[in-house]
């Protein structure tokens, strides 16, 4: 049934697409992080015993993406939107039960599965199920949108947990996801054709195109994890994830290593956000099919010279530079990899492949602090970690040079015919 809108609903789309995945803040790393001292404190447990349980819940959580992609395929992501939120709400209310250990444990588990993985796979879909020609400026104005939503976010949480303490803050954040689940069925659409609209209206009226599906086509999940850009891409992210989710959750112990106090952490941490806005947009008008592997290579190259250069850093300047350059490459990759996945693979079966990604990165981000504590245990130094993670994405960066754009076994058939 035709519906009659004022703008693209695209845009509503990327506008919800962001709310609803600044609410995975609860299962991310960096959201936990702003509850584990005083929760360890509660619960009486050791950093190290979280350290296991938090691996552990985050690989197994990292499954849930798998199925997600399968629903939103079949059934939409705004029914799959609704139930995951309303999911996501529920189990965070039940962390602010938690007595000991074991119920941490699953806890965690549910809330690092709806939300870091399936809630992040709806979020990305939402875009993805409206946009083509247009998808790398609307995923440029959605990281653009969740910098400033997770900037609000952490802050708002900081303060509740100071003032309220981390209970009832967590509870007042579970109200906020409750909220949000009915906003997800009222507002949210699932396609353009399911509203009567045409695809990318304004992308076509810029390149003179009739059709905005023309020169793409749509993979299964089985034909793109067939071709090496899905595994090049996959992988390339999936480092930089590892490497951002160790850097950040040890931020102001490594920091500490080198000299520096908290307060030059926390004005790091702005670079890295002011910077990461900044690329966001660049990232979002160059992001095209043709030069996502330039662009992916480029950042990871830049990536590697700033890990490689990390443990000679001594005076505040360097440190800045650093966050700068972090940053800069923080905002690309996301881009990247929010809107790859779209551009390739076309948008059939779009939750699938992207529920496939969003596994690997999800494995990346839990194994990455790994590693950095079992350097720090067995050679008391976070550095060596680094020479290793900047080997990691300098071959990630070359793969990334090399990759060929994902060709079709029917475009294939029709070029060897």
């Amino acid at each position: 049934m035709k519906q009659q809108f004022h703008i693209y609903y695209g845009w509503i789309n990327v506008v919800m697409a962001s709310l609803a995945m600044v609410a995975t803040l609860p299962g991310r790393t960096h959201g936990l992080g702003l509850i584990t001292k005083p929760l360890l404190v509660d619960l009486e447990l050791s950093e190290s015993a979280f350290a296991q349980i938090n691996l552990w819940s985050c690989l197994l959580g990292a499954i849930f993406a798998l199925p997600m992609g399968w629903l939103i395929d079949r059934i939409g992501v705004r029914l799959a939107g609704t139930s995951v939120v309303g999911l996501l709400s529920a189990s965070v209310f039940q962390l602010t039960r938690v007595d000991n250990g074991t119920e941490l444990f699953l806890c965690l588990t549910l809330i690092r599965g709806f939300g870091q993985s399936a809630l992040s796979v709806v979020s990305m879909a939402m875009i993805s199920k409206w946009f083509r020609r247009g998808l790398a400026p609307a995923m440029g104005v959605y990281a653009v949108l969740l910098t400033f939503g997770f900037v609000f976010s952490v802050l708002g949480m900081g303060w509740a947990i100071d003032r309220y303490g981390w209970r009832e803050a967590w509870t007042l954040l579970g109200y906020w996801l409750l909220c949000l689940a009915p906003a997800v069925w009222l507002l949210v659409r699932n396609t353009p054709e399911e509203s009567g609209v045409q695809a990318d209206p304004e992308a076509n009226e810029t390149d003179g195109s009739n059709n905005s599906d023309q020169d793409h086509t749509d993979f299964t999940l089985k034909q793109a994890l067939l071709t090496p850009a899905f595994w090049i891409v996959a992988l390339a992210t999936s480092a930089f994830n590892l490497v951002w989710s160790s850097i950040t959750l040890f931020n102001e112990p490594i920091l500490n290593e080198l000299g520096f106090d908290q307060k030059a952490a926390v004005e790091m941490m702005a670079y890295l956000t002011g910077l990461g806005l900044i690329s966001n947009i660049v990232a979002g008008k160059l992001a095209s099919r043709q030069r996502i592997g330039v662009l992916l290579g480029i950042a990871l190259l830049a990536l590697t010279l700033a890990l490689a250069s990390f443990p000679s850093i001594r005076s505040a300047m360097q440190l800045r530079l650093y966050g700068a350059v972090m940053g800069f490459v923080g905002g690309i990759v996301t881009v990247v990899h929010f809107s790859v996945w779209g551009q390739f693979f076309g948008r059939a079966e779009i939750g699938r492949i992207q529920g496939f990604a969003q596994v690997l990165t999800v494995l990346a981000s839990a194994i990455g602090p790994a590693c950095v504590a079992w350097f720090a245990d067995q050679r008391h130094s976070h550095m060596p970690a680094y020479y290793g993670f900047a080997l990691l994405t300098l071959i990630a960066a070359i793969f990334s040079f090399l990759m060929p754009l994902p060709i079709h076994t029917a475009e294939a058939r029709g070029k060897l015919g």
